[in-house]
Formats: structure tokens, sequence, C-alpha cells
């Protein structure tokens, strides 16, 4: 439970820096934060699942699989929107317009998925 505690604040974490770090126009690192954010978040469903993720390929895999279970077929596009921003953040490609975009499909992503863990999102200890 703590860990999944852990990946719950990280995500918050990672999604206030990227707001920050968009609000500064740093897209590449913005990219990066938001691309954590989305993982942190699946790596705490798993767990809460009693699930351990650790790599990307386990990531990619368990997201298919939540995708599935919610029915929701656009979870898998947000999560592909994650992975390019987590090549921007090596190879800065995209357009600060794209970055921006995908930052709002990225938000509407983990409202998807934060409810799955909504109890530690909840607990003041957080």
């Amino acid at each position: 439970m703590i860990e999944t505690k852990k990946h719950v604040y990280l995500n918050g974490k990672y999604l206030q820096d990227a707001k920050a770090l968009l609000d500064k126009h740093d897209y590449v690192q913005a990219s990066e934060k938001l691309w954590g954010a989305v993982a942190q978040i699946i790596k705490a469903v798993a767990l809460k699942r009693g699930k351990r993720l650790r790599s990307h390929t386990a990531i990619n895999t368990y997201i298919v699989q939540l995708a599935k279970e919610l029915n929701d077929e656009s979870i898998l596009d947000a999560f592909s929107i994650a992975n390019s921003l987590h090549q921007n953040f090596y190879e800065n490609w995209l357009a600060p317009e794209t970055v921006i975009q995908n930052a709002k499909t990225i938000e509407r992503l983990l409202n998807k998925l934060r409810p799955l863990v909504t109890e530690f999102l909840k607990d003041p200890c957080n």
C-alpha cells in the first residue's frame, strides 16, 4: 500500500511539474513529466491490484488490459500520446502547440485512471 501511495503522489507531482514547465515554455521537460505522470498512475493501479510493473513493456501490456476492462479505446490513443511525449524528451521533435494539446489529452487520461486508486487520492497522509 505504501508503494501505491508513492506512485499516486509521484503522479500528482509530475503533473504539477509539467504544468509549471509548460508555463515556462520548457516543452521538452514538460513532455517527460507528462509521461512520468501517466506511468506512475498506471503503476499505482497495477500495484493496488497486486501487480508490479517494472518495464515499459509491462506498462504497455497493463494499459491494454485496463482499456479493455474499462471498454475505452481512447485510453490506448492517449497512452500512445504519452509515449510520443516520452520520445520528445530525447529528441525534441514535437512543436510546442502539439505538446500543449497533448497535455490536455494526458489530463483526460489521468482523470479516467485516477478513480481506480481513489482511496489513495483522498488519504490526508498522502
